[in-house]
């Protein structure tokens, strides 16, 4: 596969580098770590984010006004060590607490646990939300070994969004728990993404083949089956996240659709088109959605579908500005933006 790269061992260091002489204006590196954090730091509980290299912009292009005040950078698709999160936190915290944010991973849950764990002898409270939004990666009655996926995108933005408002962390906690609890994706790929310097993907699908269900890097979905057009594969997918979620008529709901890595706009805008069919046909309230790429494995073919179920609490959230690099949303007021 072709990569524009040079070394493949120095794929993530010459990418952050080349991010911070892109935005260094409002972001800066945590030295001697992969880390990147706000220059405007504000009085309030930091949120800390963070994952594997290889999903961009996911984690690195989220931290902003409104989002995340850091990330911890791991290598490809691989977990960020426990001193690069303990050092970003550190270098995050205004004395009122951390809340970590990330994909439910086993190496990511053992290296952010163990970060929070040295940055307790050191005084700093931390809290954790794991986003676990895959209803493809397991079933109901095992809910906690789902992984994450696009949902990310979500539960940041909530997140952000609580702790700009200046809740404490207890609180920030309670509502991006609530966020992750109501945010369901699903996804499929039609092609693998190649990690840098590998010869090989991580699995192969035939010409006229997809996977459902299909991980962000590479892990088995629910069943393999031929390549079908755009309305019955959405129809397909919005029926397993809606049996999933308890959507129904009368709720309202986020909506995100998100490709994958090579995945045309065009072709997302055609998913995008029949799921909002589907939302009328059965009186579920389009609230927000979203079309975009945020959450990638690389050059993977295929798009994810994320719900996110709204309350008024989670509205007022939602509704907050935020910017980034790779984010960016006004402040919703009725009778449009600001």
């Amino acid at each position: 596969m072709k990569k524009i790269i040079n070394n493949p061992s120095n794929v993530v260091q010459e990418a952050i580098e080349g991010y911070m002489y892109a935005y260094n204006d409002s972001l800066t590196k945590v030295e001697n770590v992969n880390g990147i954090i706000r220059k405007d730091l504000k009085d309030k509980v930091a949120i800390v984010t963070g994952g594997g290299s290889g999903h961009e912009p996911l984690f690195i292009g989220f931290v902003g006004e409104g989002l995340a005040d850091g990330v911890a950078i791991g290598n490809v698709f691989a977990a960020p060590t426990p001193n690069t999160v303990q050092d970003v936190a550190k270098a995050v915290d205004q004395g009122k607490g951390v809340l970590f944010i990330y994909g439910n991973y086993a190496g990511d849950v053992l290296n952010f646990d163990m970060a929070a764990e040295l940055l307790d002898f050191e005084d700093i409270q931390t809290r954790t939300v794991l986003v676990a939004d895959d209803v493809a990666s397991a079933p109901e009655e095992r809910k906690d070994d789902r992984r994450g996926i696009a949902g990310d995108v979500f539960v940041i933005k909530i997140a952000g969004a609580a702790s700009e408002k200046g809740l404490s962390l207890e609180e920030v906690t309670r509502v991006t728990q609530k966020a992750a609890d109501q945010t369901f994706s699903i996804g499929v790929a039609t092609s693998p993404g190649i990690i840098p310097g590998e010869t090989e993907p991580p699995f192969v699908l035939g010409d006229d083949e997809i996977e459902l269900g299909m991980g962000l890097h590479g892990e088995p979905g629910i069943k393999r089956t031929k390549l079908m057009p755009a309305d019955p594969l959405t129809d397909e997918l919005v029926e397993k996240l809606l049996e999933e979620s308890k959507i129904q008529a009368g709720d309202e709901v986020a909506i995100y659709v998100n490709g994958l890595g090579s995945t045309t706009l065009l072709e997302l805008l055609i998913v995008n088109r029949r799921l909002a069919q589907i939302l009328k046909e059965k009186g579920i309230k389009n609230y927000d959605m979203d079309v975009n790429s945020y959450c990638t494995t690389q050059e993977m073919g295929g798009f994810s579908i994320t719900f996110l179920k709204l309350d008024d609490e989670l509205k007022e959230l939602y509704d907050a500005p935020a910017h980034s690099p790779y984010y960016n949303k006004a402040e919703k007021v009725k009778g449009g933006v600001r």
